[in-house]
């Protein structure tokens, strides 16, 4: 079964997690959720908490097809600052794996040296990463094995994306018409 680690931290943006558990889930997709220490109720920037299957710590990159980071700046700025979080982002990549993120979390990927040159993000946080190579056109942009989006709107496509990106155009085109999300691109 295709595994995806989706790590919180205090202060994530709930839309974008949910969306992005929920969406995979439906498609078939393993999702383990990760806290950053031995609190395994994480609370969201809105107060809503979710629980956790494991600690960042114990994770192995190498089980894993994908790993996603919402935003939320208290969360990402978290996420930004663990170094499991960082180690994790540049195993992956050295190995080609995907890796995405949303919002305000592109903001760690560029902290871990993994952000490829096009990217996009939620609006002004290029300011904080770079302006070259960022784009406020498309929902979801994608880059070599990385994947970004700009905010809670966009999740459900951004979720979308990422299961085309795993598991095909098909059960994309399937769970895109079973969400009514017409929108997506």
């Amino acid at each position: 079964m295709i595994k995806v680690l989706v790590p919180l931290a205090k202060g994530f943006e709930e839309i974008e997690a949910v969306s992005i558990i929920d969406v995979l889930r439906r498609a078939d997709i393993e999702v383990l959720l990760a806290s950053l220490d031995e609190n395994s109720i994480v609370k969201g920037v809105n107060g809503i908490c979710i629980a956790t299957d494991i600690q960042i710590k114990d994770v192995n990159s190498s089980k894993l097809d994908m790993i996603v980071l919402p935003g939320g700046w208290d969360g990402t700025y978290a996420l930004s600052d663990d170094d499991n979080i960082l180690n994790i982002l540049k195993e992956m990549d050295t190995r080609g794996q995907n890796i995405a993120a949303i919002c305000a979390a592109p903001f760690v990927l560029n902290k871990a040296g993994v952000l490829k040159h096009n990217y996009t993000c939620y609006p002004s946080v290029e300011e904080h990463i770079r302006e070259d190579g960022y784009s406020d056109i498309n929902m979801v942009v994608e880059d070599d094995n990385i994947m970004t989006s700009r905010g809670p709107g966009t999740a459900i496509c951004f979720a979308l994306a990422i299961v085309k990106k795993l598991k095909g155009e098909d059960v994309y085109l399937s769970l895109k018409g079973a969400l009514l999300a017409k929108f997506c691109e």
